[in-house]
């Protein structure tokens, strides 16, 4: 084989398939490749791929959050079917010879897999989140949903809106608690998804904290979720760095490190880029084409600086981060949408953090330079 990819979620079947398409030898390794996606995708619209099929897309909603007051975003917020995204990625998996089996390294010529070697010239990690082997934890998103009914979830999100978030204390847990927010977006069909999320955390929120927070701020808004409502439990890293993998080959999707530290999305990226690194994949020096198409010198800049806003964030008093979100979702649409979507944007990146820096008081200033200057944040011990 030319290429072959470990790792069957949305960024591996996404690639190999760009990979096929260009005539590359193509193999793709994965120990359950039929085992159901049961996470909920989203992104901006902007951020997705201009040949998606339409049907891939379940759901859009004008955006809206809430920090001290309430924003409307200005941009189309976009709840993929995952069901649809899966179908269509393996529409082009025709020609790609699959391995029911985990790969466990590489050497130069083949892919070590759990049962053997297969012949490959170059193995691509895209196995998704690991377990982290740092000796500290690293920080996690963490979440709990309910999918109910549109008009059981009215009194939280309209028809038609998308609350990306909304910090308000309706959980009940107060006095120096790790903050937490809700988010509620449209599912298509009638069902909106209802999550009570931890952003970031070192180590993640427990998620029967998070189970326990959504059901109290439930009650408070008068929301009976139905007995029987289906739910969604998530958790990964948003912490990582570049390049980290179990081969010596490049690594893609969230074993990249494509997962934004910010928002959690990883998903619109690699659909973006697969086509991209095929085409690198395709060349001479296939790995340093690779890197310099996913991690060019700007987007590895980029990713520095989100960390930094991450680990203030962490550093966070939690009675504080409200007041940081308000600063932040008052920022300019083209700053905002600059830090949330410019990978690869040094630019608009610094531009954004100085105008978060000019509108911020000193107190939040102290505490947005203090990540810079200081080691990083110690794991929290309580909830």
């Amino acid at each position: 084989m030319d290429v072959l990819v470990a790792g069957g979620g949305p960024a591996g079947r996404a690639l190999a398939g760009a990979c096929v398409r260009l005539g590359l030898r193509t193999a793709l390794a994965d120990p359950a490749p039929d085992r159901p996606w049961r996470a909920t995708y989203a992104a901006w619209a902007g951020e997705l791929p201009a040949d998606l099929p339409a049907d891939v897309v379940a759901a859009r909603a004008q955006g809206r959050a809430v920090a001290l007051t309430e924003h409307r975003l200005g941009w189309e917020y976009t709840i993929l079917d995952t069901a649809a995204l899966r179908a269509h990625l393996d529409a082009g998996l025709a020609g790609v010879a699959v391995h029911r089996a985990k790969v466990v390294g590489s050497e130069p010529g083949y892919a070590r897999l759990a049962g053997g070697r297969v012949p490959a010239r170059l193995v691509v990690d895209a196995t998704g989140h690991r377990p982290a082997r740092a000796r500290r934890p690293v920080a996690e998103q963490t979440a709990y949903g309910l999918i109910v009914d549109e008009a059981v979830a009215a009194p939280l999100v309209a028809p038609g809106e998308a609350l990306f978030m909304d910090w308000r204390q309706e959980h009940g847990r107060t006095g120096g608690a790790w903050p937490t927010f809700l988010y509620a977006v449209p599912l298509g069909g009638g069902r909106v998804l209802v999550e009570e999320t931890s952003l970031a955390r070192r180590p993640g929120l427990p998620l029967p904290e998070l189970r326990a927070r959504l059901q109290a701020r439930l009650a408070h808004r008068g929301v009976p979720p139905p007995a029987d409502a289906g739910d969604e439990r998530v958790r990964f890293p948003v912490e990582g760095p570049v390049g980290a993998t179990l081969a010596p080959g490049p690594a893609f999707g969230a074993a990249g490190a494509l997962v934004h530290p910010a928002t959690g999305f990883s998903v619109a990226t690699a659909l973006r880029l697969a086509p991209q690194l095929a085409e690198a994949l395709a060349g001479p020096a296939p790995r340093r084409a690779a890197r310099s198409v996913v991690w060019p010198a700007q987007a590895r800049a980029v990713h520095v600086l989100r960390h930094r806003g991450l680990e203030a964030l962490l550093r966070m008093p939690p009675e504080r981060v409200p007041a940081f979100f308000e600063a932040f979702l008052g920022l300019p649409a083209h700053h905002r949408w600059a830090y949330l979507t410019g990978r690869a944007d040094l630019p608009g990146t610094a531009a954004a953090m100085r105008a978060l820096w000019a509108r911020a008081d000193w107190s939040l200033r102290a505490r947005l330079v203090g990540p810079a200057l200081l080691p990083r944040a110690r794991p929290a011990t309580t909830g």
